[in-house]
């Protein structure tokens, strides 16, 4: 190839005046391409290959662009000429692309102009992969095959003589799988042309920051490339999350796709800059206790940290903060000692009494703690004390006491004591102090009665034994006050059993007694010092038949006689009240459970309204709970009574945690306040995990609350609707055996829930389902076009839940809440869909009626949708049985092989009425907005529309990349919208250019 270098000079061929004009700036490269060829940056000879050298060869001039840089062009003008001539390029590496895009600038000049019959104003680009640089003049052979053709270039703007000199521009994509590069080879056949600059680049996604995490320079090798990153420093997967690796997609123009998948978060100890794309550490004086996108905040009092990127503020000296204390609390101290002790003796007992520490330490859990301890004389200046042993007894029981008054009995005679008061709070046990405390010292100095002495019977029968005794003398002008009698049998089964009476008298009669049986006696005498010492064992018989007096008998049998009658008529009148008072709670209250008979060991549940005072109910089976240790942080959503929020309970001496708080609204009536409460009087009844738990009520203070365990998932039907397509099958029956579970413990408590649906069931951050909702009334309303369950207050319940006996008959019962579960089954399959879709509630009476049942959700297990239809049975005796239920629930989960069975799809004969409610196939829509409604998949709607997908035909060819490049990413979505446009596929529709 011919090399003749100019400035400015007019080249042999006629057209060097025509090269200079036209050399373009063609632009930095950007960030996002890598350059593996650029003709422009050449200065020297290109050493480009040409074919044939017959004189009329390709020509290589230099010269110089707009910027005066000099730069390498080549040309060739055979118009005349029909021949092929070619020009192959260097080898040109690859590197890790496999979609390379040359970027030409030509002219070509216009074949009218120079009449010539050969002259062509196309050329042709070749392009041929190789693994190393090893072509030479004649390998490879110059012919198309083994060069593969990528086009045909035509110019847009030809040179004519006199006319404006315009280069063209074409930008060609090549895609290479083989070989580690290419050459590229340029064919002309009678052109008039000249190569002003060739640039070969591949596009790259650059790297970059995004979400605290970094992912490396990317190049694409499809529609999408998924690259993988890493936290950035400083910054980690917080607890609890999968240990999936940050993921963005690179598009394959070089753009990343925003929003990456990444868990990253800063660690504790640090925060997110301004840009949100690094973690800096605290400073000092700052702390960040959890990793999460929340700042740093100033160190609470008495605590401090010079140290960047604390996690937590030690203490002052002297402070601590207790185990129960999050990590970000103030740090406290323990309280001061009690102050002004006062004791008061009575006898052997004491009372004592103290005022509140001047210092609390700054924490609101102060107790105290009181020790007894038994001295003996001093010696020299130290009293030796021991602790005291269990007769000593305190009231109120040790050992954390609230209130500043104890009571201290069983304290021995003539005995020095001395009591230790401490002052604690919830530091105190961490402290490296003793805890503070004051001292009390107590000498009794009174003595006790005596022993009895001189036990002896004074008459016996045959059940009974008169007995007398000698009056003990006491010391300072004391009165015995009464004697304690404690007797037994002396042998047989009742040996050793103590029975207790009481005489004010130094005589008693044991009545009672067995015939002929051997009794051991003691007393002992009380004084205002207490108790004696028991007497002696003294050994008592009663008579056998016919041992006693005839008169005596007589009187007694006269008397025992008269007494029988007195208690059967009061037993009888009992009993007739107790019949009449039942019989009226069940005439007044129709179909309740009420008080069921369940054995021994099976706890049963109580109607709250069968009491006469629904008040009792409550405060037999709910824990009342002060208003301050109650904090309300916000509202989520509303009740039927009044507004429902999330708040924090902290209880001295628990952790805090957690709670949803149900408020009664305002102006409310004292039977909308019964109401309201009894939930919680069903709720304090259960305890089981898969049960909603309460933890109290607030009816002392305005607004009235039910506190239950926080779930923060919320209501399942929601839930599942958030993440439809998020979970396998196995979490799924994971969750459906968790609420049979619960509703097993209902059912054996005799409890009938009437509003089992997945709006009712809750779940919390571990998936752990409960069920709620236990407030439901049992009125119906009748002559109603649409017949629900009407609660006192005007509630509706939606009868597409509830069983045909119940709707008809008003027959709740467990086999009515297995239907219902059923329906719960079919909700959680669907994830969230509501049952019966849009059909009326008469629709769905009457479809239940001609024994249409709901079709599997799509991919439903069928041993899943077996189980649902054995709950719908007409005849509630058929259902399973909750207990059934969970031992079958049980043995898929333990043969998950068996979740693998499906239905066939496509709509079952049997189901004409419920099939016409599934959702429509794409060709039964109008518009791409239509169906996306349709399938409710309306939230993809503007991203179809803007990616240009606005016709169906263009819809019916998309594929699981192609739903990826719009940005569905959610798998059940993605198989819920190509399942819908599987029918049109069918019919082979002419594939169209998506972009």
């Amino acid at each position: 190839m011919r090399d003749r270098r100019t400035r400015g000079g007019a080249s042999p061929r006629g057209l060097g005046p025509l090269l200079l004009p036209l050399l373009l700036l063609l632009g930095r490269n950007r960030a996002d391409e890598e350059v593996l060829m650029n003709t422009k940056l050449e200065t020297s000879d290109l050493r480009w290959t040409a074919h044939p050298v017959d004189g009329q060869e390709w020509e290589e001039l230099s010269g110089f662009d707009d910027e005066a840089r000099s730069v390498r062009t080549v040309q060739i003008c055979t118009p005349s000429s029909p021949a092929s001539y070619w020009l192959r390029t260097r080898w040109i590496p690859r590197r890790a692309a496999t979609k390379l895009l040359v970027e030409i600038r030509f002219t070509v000049m216009e074949c009218s102009s120079m009449n010539q019959r050969h002259c062509k104003e196309t050329f042709n680009l070749f392009y041929y992969a190789a693994d190393a640089d090893e072509a030479t003049p004649t390998h490879p052979a110059w012919m198309e095959n083994p060069y593969t053709k990528v086009a045909t270039i035509a110019a847009d703007h030809l040179l004519r003589k006199d006319g404006e000199k315009r280069s063209n521009l074409k930008l060609l994509e090549l895609e290479v799988r083989r070989g580690a590069g290419l050459y590229l080879a340029f064919q002309s056949q009678g052109a008039c042309m000249a190569l002003l600059s060739v640039r070969v680049f591949y596009r790259k996604c650059p790297p970059v920051r995004r979400a605290f995490a970094s992912f490396p320079e990317t190049v694409p090798h499809s529609l999408v490339e998924q690259a993988q990153g890493v936290c950035v420093e400083n910054a980690v997967t917080p607890p609890g999350e999968d240990a999936q690796p940050p993921t963005m997609l690179c598009g394959e123009n070089g753009r990343w796709v925003e929003q990456p998948t990444s868990s990253c978060a800063c660690r504790p100890g640090y925060e997110a800059d301004d840009a949100s794309m690094r973690c800096r550490a605290c400073p000092s004086g700052h702390f960040k206790t959890a990793s999460g996108g929340g700042g740093c905040s100033p160190c609470p009092a008495n605590s401090n940290t010079r140290i960047p990127g604390s996690a937590y503020c030690p203490c002052h000296q002297g402070f601590d903060r207790a185990d129960s204390d999050h990590p970000g609390a103030a740090c406290t101290r323990p309280p001061s000692a009690p102050r002004l002790p006062v004791s008061q003796l009575n006898d052997t007992t004491v009372t004592l009494e103290w005022s509140e520490p001047l210092e609390r330490g700054g924490r609101v859990d102060l107790t105290y703690r009181v020790l007894c301890s038994i001295c003996g004389p001093a010696v020299g200046l130290v009293a030796s004390c021991v602790p005291c042993d269990d007769s000593v007894l305190f009231q109120p029981p040790q050992p954390e006491l609230t209130r500043r008054r104890v009571v201290i009995r069983g304290l021995r005679p003539q005995t020095r004591y001395m009591f230790t008061i401490q002052s604690v709070n919830g530091v105190s046990a961490v402290s490296q102090s003793e805890p503070a405390s004051v001292r009390v010292n107590v000498t009794t100095s009174r003595d006790v009665p005596p022993p009895v002495t001189a036990l002896r019977g004074a008459a016996a029968t045959e059940n009974s034994l008169s007995l007398e005794w000698s009056a003990p003398v006491l010391q300072n002008q004391h009165a015995v006050l009464d004697y304690q009698v404690r007797y037994s049998r002396r042998d047989g089964q009742e040996a050793g059993q103590w029975q207790y009476v009481s005489s004010r008298s130094a005589s008693v009669v044991l009545t009672g007694l067995q015939r002929a049986a051997p009794y051991q006696v003691q007393v002992r005498a009380r004084s205002q010092a207490g108790y004696g010492s028991f007497s002696a064992t003294t050994t008592f018989s009663t008579l056998p038949d016919g041992g006693a007096n005839p008169q005596l008998v007589l009187t007694a049998v006269l008397i025992s006689v008269g007494i029988l009658l007195a208690v059967a008529a009061t037993t009888a009148a009992l009993l007739c009240y107790r019949r009449r008072r039942r019989s009226r709670r069940r005439s007044d209250v129709s179909d309740k459970p009420g008080h069921y008979q369940m054995g021994q060991t099976m706890k049963v549940y109580i109607d709250p309204f069968t009491y006469e005072d629904p008040n009792e109910a409550v405060r037999e089976f709910a824990k009342e709970i002060e208003a301050s240790f109650v904090k309300i942080e916000e509202v989520i959503g509303a009740g039927e009574f009044g507004e429902v929020c999330r708040g924090r309970l902290r209880v001295p001496g628990r952790k805090e945690n957690y709670v949803a708080i149900k408020t009664l609204k305002g102006g409310y009536t004292e039977k909308q306040r019964r109401d309201f409460l009894s939930e919680a009087s069903i709720m304090g009844q259960f305890q089981h995990p898969n049960i909603i738990h309460l933890e109290g009520v607030i009816t002392t203070s305005c607004p009235v609350m039910i506190l239950t365990e926080f779930m923060e998932n919320g209501a399942l039907d929601s839930f599942l609707r958030v993440n439809d397509g998020q979970f396998t099958p196995i979490q799924l029956v994971g969750m459906l055996r968790g609420i049979a579970a619960g509703m097993k413990y209902l059912s054996d408590m005799n409890f009938v829930h009437r509003d089992l649906a997945a709006r009712n069931i809750l779940v919390n951050s571990n998936l752990v389902c409960k069920v709620s909702d236990f407030g439901l009334s049992r009125v119906l309303t009748e002559n109603s076009s649409d017949p629900t369950y009407t609660s006192s207050l005007g509630g509706k319940i939606p009868i597409r839940w509830t069983a045909p006996e119940a709707i008809a008959y008003r027959k709740f019962t467990s086999a009515s809440d297995a239907w219902s579960y059923g329906i719960v089954m079919w909700e959680v399959m669907s994830y969230g869909e509501r049952p019966y879709w849009d059909m009326s509630n008469q629709d769905v009476i009457n479809a239940i009626e001609q024994d249409y049942r709901l079709p599997p959700p799509p991919e439903c297990p069928a041993s899943l949708h077996a189980l649902m239809l054995d709950c719908w049975q007409k005849e509630r005796a058929n259902r399973p049985r909750f207990c059934d239920v969970v031992s079958a629930l049980d043995r898929l989960i333990r043969n998950p092989a068996s979740l693998k069975v499906t239905h066939p799809e496509g709509p079952s004969p049997s189901q004409p009425l419920l099939d016409q409610r599934v959702p429509p196939p794409l060709s039964a829509c109008g518009s791409v907005s239509e169906w996306l409604h349709a399938i409710k998949m309306e939230r993809y709607e503007q991203s179809f529309l803007q990616a240009g997908l606005s016709s169906l035909d263009v819809v019916a060819q998309l594929d699981t990349e192609d739903l990826l490049r719009v940005g569905v990413t959610l798998a059940g979505h993605q198989k819920k919208i190509l399942s819908s446009i599987q029918t049109l596929r069918v019919h082979k529709l002419p594939p169209p250019l998506l972009y």
